[in-house]
């Protein structure tokens, strides 16, 4: 199963390698929110994968790469309307796309064609260069025509593409999507199977690129000039060793002021150089760290300036207890000196930065700790940080030992036990789907499980390092519910209140309807397009199905 999360994460990057790279300036991924999206490839729902590989590919790309996040289906069962530009394309956005995928529901339709018009819509494809990825495990779903729409949108734009990532489609059903990559000079991947998509992924990668042309000839140098009159040095302290890789080098013309003029270049690593006579300004960068200085050359000279970052290196392994392994997906956040905005990493984290007190902030799940540390000049800090959090992983279930619930209307929320002045509880997380997952501080908590129509508590401690599974058995079983020639189909509650009337638990605008519910007994109402309506009534009994028909 990791190898198939890979393998989609590498198609994905893939796509950013040649679309994000070598053409368009601006980017929306467009991700299927649609209650298809829980289906099972190898015992692991879909949407895990694709947020996995959204996380992982998201780390890879440059923070100055504008991208936005858009998503159907999420909010909204049955609705075509159902689409939300969630994050604007943006730089630096790649953290907001994590956490906008994680906090996705997937419950709805696949307006897919209407989702990648309006995209191509936010990104002003007819005045910029646009690409739109986007990821579906189904097809269109609201009468749109894809095909039809890659034609409209090629015709218009300005170097606009559509790729798309057919996730779990048949051969056939991946061909009435991709006319939409094609009709607009995109590409089509087919992640049907982790074979399969291996295979597209050696044939393309490892595809030779064209060879660049050959440097227009230089002229022979003058035999009195030398090779290099600039080779600039850079260290992190004084009397260190010069740093040789990963870092980087700007210049920058001098204006008569002192300040920056027009850019000349960036080079990187161990750079040698030939400067035109006149003022520069070098900046050099190394990790989190920089410096600049200013050089006046003269013709004839040889220039070899040593830098100094008065810089550090920290190293943090997060771990979510004492002796545990790192956290791959924990949030290191740095405050270093000098800086407004805190920069943030995942998982074991190494970063050069300018000495000082670096104010470090670990977050995995909802633990999070603070720290301190003093970081010296060309010193190197290696240090765990314990976040202190024990690991929940939640189900439900029909009946104590009965069966496990798995379908779409799943969902789990974290209070904290006490209650507050006002008699409600804090909420501290929430997860929706089969074996959600929690990391949590230790403390007294409850936890609210709901299938559908059912909802039930359960209190549970956790302790720092402990792995505990809860198992929340919710008394419910399952009603599925035809009424031919319906339009809205009701649940009620069959007692009356004082005045009369009964309370509504869910309806459905449909000629069927499924809920889990409560062991107890229930009036169902159907209603036709006429206003007129059939009554039955039926009794659920915990972890059985009852199949009801309204005539």
């Amino acid at each position: 199963m990791a190898g198939l999360a890979r393998s989609i994460a590498a198609a994905i990057l893939l796509l950013w390698m040649t679309t994000l790279g070598l053409a368009a300036d601006r980017v929306i991924i467009i991700l299927d929110g649609s209650g298809s999206m829980w289906a099972q490839i190898d015992g692991k729902p879909k949407l895990e994968i694709a947020r996995e590989s959204l996380r992982t590919v998201l780390q890879s790309v440059p923070a100055d790469r504008e991208i936005g996040f858009m998503a159907y289906g999420h909010r909204e069962k049955g609705s075509c309307e159902d689409i939300e530009l969630i994050v604007p394309p943006r730089a630096g956005s790649a953290a907001a796309v994590s956490a906008a995928a994680d906090s996705l529901k997937f419950l709805g339709k696949t307006p897919l064609t209407s989702a990648v018009s309006q995209a191509a819509e936010a990104l002003k494809y007819t005045e910029d260069k646009a690409t739109v990825i986007l990821i579906t495990d189904g097809l269109e779903t609201c009468n749109g025509d894809p095909c039809a729409l890659g034609k409209e949108l090629k015709a218009a734009g300005v170097d606009f593409t559509v790729d798309v990532v057919g996730f779990g489609l048949s051969a056939d059903e991946g061909r009435q999507v991709a006319c939409l990559a094609d009709n607009t000079g995109g590409r089509y991947i087919q992640a049907s199977d982790e074979q399969a998509l291996r295979d597209a992924l050696v044939e393309t990668i490892t595809a030779a690129p064209a060879p660049e042309p050959a440097p227009a000839p230089q002229p022979a140098p003058e035999p009195e000039k030398p090779e290099f009159n600039f080779m600039p040095a850079v260290v992190l302290a004084e009397r260190g060793d010069p740093v040789t890789d990963g870092n980087s080098w700007e210049i920058y013309k001098a204006k008569s002021d002192g300040t920056r003029g027009d850019y000349v270049t960036t080079e990187y690593g161990a750079y040698k150089g030939d400067l035109e006579p006149g003022g520069y300004i070098i900046v050099a960068r190394y990790g989190e760290a920089r410096t600049e200085q200013k050089i006046t050359v003269e013709a004839g000279q040889v220039y070899k300036p040593l830098l100094t970052l008065n810089a550090g290196t920290l190293i943090i392994h997060p771990r979510p207890s004492e002796g545990a392994d790192v956290a791959d997906g924990a949030a290191v956040v740095i405050a270093y000196p000098g800086v407004d905005t805190p920069a943030t990493y995942y998982g074991d984290t190494k970063v050069v930065l300018p000495a000082g007190d670096q104010k470090v902030t670990v977050r995995i799940g909802q633990g999070e700790v603070t720290e301190t540390i003093p970081l010296t000049a060309g010193r190197i800090v290696d240090k765990d940080i314990i976040v202190g959090v024990g690991h929940v992983v939640a189900n439900a279930y029909y009946t104590a030992g009965g069966d496990k619930a798995d379908g779409s209307g799943i969902g789990f929320k974290v209070f904290k036990a006490k209650k507050k002045i006002d008699g409600t509880r804090q909420e501290v997380a929430y997860a929706y789907g089969p074996d959600s997952k929690f990391d949590l501080p230790p403390d007294d908590y409850v936890l609210t499980a709901t299938v559908d129509l059912a909802v039930v508590e359960q209190p549970f401690s956790v302790k720092a390092g402990e792995h505990q599974d809860l198992k929340i058995a919710i008394n419910a079983g399952v009603l599925a519910i035809t009424a031919p020639g319906a339009s809205k189909i009701e649940i009620f509650d069959p007692k009356k209140d004082i005045n009369g009337n009964r309370k509504s638990l869910g309806y459905a605008y449909d000629e069927k309807y499924q809920a889990a519910l409560p062991a107890g007994d229930y009036a169902v109402v159907s209603e036709k397009l006429d206003n007129s309506s059939k009554e039955s009534t039926v009794t659920i009994k915990a972890g059985e199905r009852a199949e009801l028909t309204v005539q």
